[in-house]
């Protein structure tokens, strides 16, 4: 996993650009005497901008670069010339990803479409120039605003992939068999558990060139929400299907209850998942013959239900078929992204060796 390009989490410090200082110059220029008040505005600080960009798919490009500093505003000058504005920093990401705060856990923006932005940390307004407090009364002010200081905080973004369909199994269920049968995708299979250690996502074609997007996850099993086997970290990939595909093998001892105990992990994690739509396939079916297969159908969940065999291609139309119908049907409301636990350890305490609040220069000469 370490090796792996796909990253999925990652830990960032954020800190937005602090408003420049208002100017407090008095004009002063030869034949004009008591030239008055003509102090420019501050710049605005740089926002912290979180954008979408559909051309990634990970957030490996992140996992390094742990510090997202914006751009100070700049002081305004006299002859009423204002500051430059700090420079914004875009923090690009994959669709699909969402923003929690890392001290806190609370969801802070999800972005799901490409170019779609939202502002993760303003930037402090620009102070007022001393032009703007001049009055009858009060006609050579020597005092200007000074600037908003800037924002900090840590944010975590994880990434929850986009698909219309999520496999759900125990692992050796035949998930990633097919997936590479019914799509391009080449996910590694082998005879052991714990094959797929990370997402892998496949465009299955349908009739008249129509498609949709599968997503096979890591297998989990009972007690992953305790931790055990790969947990459910990855299970915040299926947040956002459609559509839910739970396989169960045909040799397996209780289909119901090994159905239940997918269910029941599901549900641990985040009770909203069971509103979504489900359908159970009976994989590796080429590995009984019609008479148990009839006997079987007679004692199945009362969910859309197909017999499946990745290897002979057995029931894979008709899974399509079903597939398709329950991603066409009415949508289910989209997924609540509930606040996270966290725990920082010492260690995860960010710092950066640049002070945070800059030192004021003094002001402007009159």
């Amino acid at each position: 996993m370490s090796n792996s390009n796909f990253v999925d989490y990652v830990k960032i410090y954020c800190r937005s650009g602090k408003g420049g200082a208002g100017s407090m110059h008095l004009h002063r220029e030869k034949f004009i005497t008591k030239g008055g008040p003509d102090g420019g505005d501050g710049g605005r600080g740089g926002h912290i901008i979180l954008r979408a960009n559909a051309n990634y798919w990970t957030l490996l490009h992140l996992k390094y670069a742990r510090h997202v500093f914006a751009g100070h505003g700049e002081k305004g000058s006299g002859s009423r010339s204002f500051g430059k504005d700090g420079e914004d920093q875009i923090i690009e990401v994959p669709c699909g990803t969402v923003a929690y705060d890392a001290e806190t856990g609370e969801f802070v923006c999800d972005v799901t479409e490409h170019g779609q932005e939202v502002i993760l940390l303003k930037g402090g307004r620009g102070g007022l120039g001393n032009w703007h407090f001049r009055s009858a009364t009060n006609q050579t002010p020597r005092y200007a605003q000074p600037g908003e200081p800037m924002q900090e905080k840590t944010i975590i973004l994880e990434l929850k992939i986009l698909a219309d369909v999520g496999l759900v199994g125990f692992p050796n269920a035949g998930k990633s068999t097919l997936l590479s049968v019914v799509s391009a995708a080449k996910p590694k299979i082998d005879n052991y558990a714990f094959t797929t250690l990370e997402p892998n996502l496949g465009i299955v074609s349908y009739h008249d060139h129509k498609s949709f997007v599968m997503a096979d996850i890591p297998g989990i099993i009972e007690g992953a929400h305790e931790g055990r086997g790969l947990g459910l970290r990855f299970l915040r990939h299926i947040e956002r299907n459609s559509v839910l595909l739970f396989m169960v093998p045909a040799d397996s001892a209780d289909i119901h209850k090994e159905y239940r105990v997918l269910l029941n992990e599901i549900e641990q994690y985040n009770p909203e998942l069971l509103d979504k739509r489900r359908v159970l396939a009976i994989s590796k079916s080429d590995m009984i013959d019609d008479e148990l297969e009839l006997a079987m159908k007679k004692d199945l969940p009362s969910i859309p239900c197909v017999f499946i065999s990745s290897i002979t291609g057995k029931g894979i139309a008709e899974l399509k078929d079903k597939l398709w119908d329950e991603i066409m049907a009415e949508p289910i409301k989209d997924i609540v992204h509930k606040s996270k636990f966290v725990e920082i350890a010492d260690d995860e305490v960010v710092d950066d060796e640049e002070p945070f609040y800059e030192e004021d220069s003094e002001e402007d000469d009159e």
